[in-house]
């Protein structure tokens, strides 16, 4: 007998076989198609689960899962306190994970224009550690760099701007696949792009993963318990998702209807969860499913080149999480109280997510305040692309549009071998619907289907 035991926010999926047949698990890959990601446990085959998160779990002499019991359960707990207390504490706790995290090595810091880093950044400035940052932008995009180089120079980094330029996936796709196993999509994980450079640097990664879930509301204000398995469905089907699920599950002619099994499913997990507070439940929800099976898979990544670590996923961090009032975490507030107090240089750089606007005045960030740098901001993006030179936005519009991306696209999902497992008509409704009708709608389901062709092709003997 041996005892394996998974943290509350595990950085890699742990497979155990079951006594299930060995067949696809075809409303497990519906689900995946319409979300990005697996649910609960589920895998491609209904033989193969992942080993729940916060749990213990015993397994027999021939390596035979025989228990899994939870020895962490999410919760709301608020403790009477004053938010300058909770303030304290959180900055006592943060700082001591991150200098545990790092102990006495160099730190590789990925740099945004966001929140997450920044506080890293703040935490880190106080050690002796030497810090590489480094950031990347999109070619044709927001230069993102700018704000994460001024975060570097100001807490004394030496930093690295990248830009991450079109078609860089389709030189990186096998050993993408290979590193995540298939278990998400191929346009997120930008870092593959530069992956070579993050091998020359030294030390160990500190990421801010899961810090923007954590420290913001889990919910509206006002969401009522009756409307979280909407609010849910929601936030985890991607644009396009459900009809695309929607049509593998006609076609692979599985029983009664997707969306009504997907939301019989989101009702059960969320019932499982003895939270009363919305956002408190909300938060729960995506740690224990989406955090594990989402946002964890692409960290390998990140490994391939160094170790890494990750100060929201500390388990100490999570048990904070649960005592402090909703009302402390919404909109940030702990995160920019920290920076502020800690480093006001930090908080004086623009919020990237509220820019022109920084830590001091984001509140700003509305009409008519805000009109000047939006009008200007378009005009900008106009001028560009009137000029043959688009405004990149999102990942996916570099690895697909274009002749050369078009061409290797349709390589991978239009073929015998993975036409036989997704029907030709059915790759081609979505992947015209893409072409020709709404690329922002549809770019979901097409990256979903070269997802599920390359793990076809790689991996489905596994």
């Amino acid at each position: 007998m041996h005892t394996v035991k998974t943290p509350i926010l595990p950085t890699r999926q742990q497979f155990v076989n079951t006594d299930a047949p060995k067949e696809l698990d075809k409303k497990a890959i519906c689900i995946f198609a319409a979300t990005g990601f697996f649910l609960d446990t589920d895998t491609y085959w209904k033989n193969k689960k992942v080993l729940p998160s916060a749990s213990k779990h015993i397994f027999d002499a021939d390596n035979y899962l025989v228990e899994s019991t939870p020895y962490f359960k999410w919760h709301y707990s608020p403790k009477n306190i004053s938010f300058e207390t909770a303030l304290q504490e959180f900055t006592s706790l943060f700082e001591q994970i991150v200098t545990e995290q790092a102990k006495d090595k160099p730190v590789i810091l990925p740099l945004s224009g966001g929140l997450d880093s920044r506080t890293q950044a703040v935490a880190l400035s106080k050690m002796n550690n030497p810090v590489t940052s480094y950031s990347y932008s999109f070619k044709g995009g927001y230069p993102e760099s700018k704000i994460a180089k001024q975060i570097a120079v100001a807490s004394g980094f030496d930093f690295k701007d990248f830009t991450i330029k079109p078609g860089y996936l389709w030189s990186n796709i096998e050993e993408l696949a290979t590193l995540n196993k298939c278990y998400s999509d191929f346009t997120h994980p930008r870092q593959m792009a530069i992956l070579d450079e993050l091998k020359k640097m030294k030390g160990v990664f500190s990421l801010g993963h899961w810090g923007d879930v954590l420290f913001d509301r889990g919910a509206p204000e006002g969401t009522s318990e009756k409307e979280l398995p909407e609010l849910m469905l929601k936030k985890i089907i991607k644009k396009g998702g459900m009809e695309f699920a929607t049509a593998l599950w006609k076609e692979w002619g599985l029983e009664g209807n997707f969306e009504n099994y997907l939301t019989k499913r989101i009702g059960t997990l969320l019932q499982k969860i003895d939270i009363e507070n919305p956002s408190a439940k909300v938060r729960a929800f995506k740690s224990l499913y989406w955090a594990p099976r989402w946002t964890s898979v692409n960290l390998s990544v990140f490994e391939a080149a160094h170790p890494i670590t990750l100060p929201y996923y500390d388990d100490r961090m999570c048990q904070f999480i649960c005592s402090v009032p909703e009302a402390y975490l919404a909109d940030r507030r702990l995160q920019i109280a920290y920076i502020k107090q800690q480093n006001p240089e930090l908080a004086a750089i623009t919020w990237q997510a509220q820019r022109p606007f920084n830590l001091y005045n984001f509140e700003k960030n509305k009409a008519p305040n805000n009109l000047p740098y939006r009008i200007s901001n378009k005009l900008k993006r106009t001028v560009k692309s009137k000029l043959g030179n688009p405004y990149i936005q999102r990942n996916w519009e570099l690895q697909f549009l274009g002749m050369e991306n078009d061409e290797q696209l349709q390589d991978h999902i239009f073929n015998s071998q993975f036409n036989a497992f997704i029907s030709k008509p059915l790759v081609a409704r979505f992947y015209n619907a893409f072409k020709t009708r709404d690329a922002v709608q549809y770019s979901h389901s097409v990256s979903m289907l070269l997802t599920l062709a390359m793990w076809n092709k790689n991996q489905r003997n596994g």
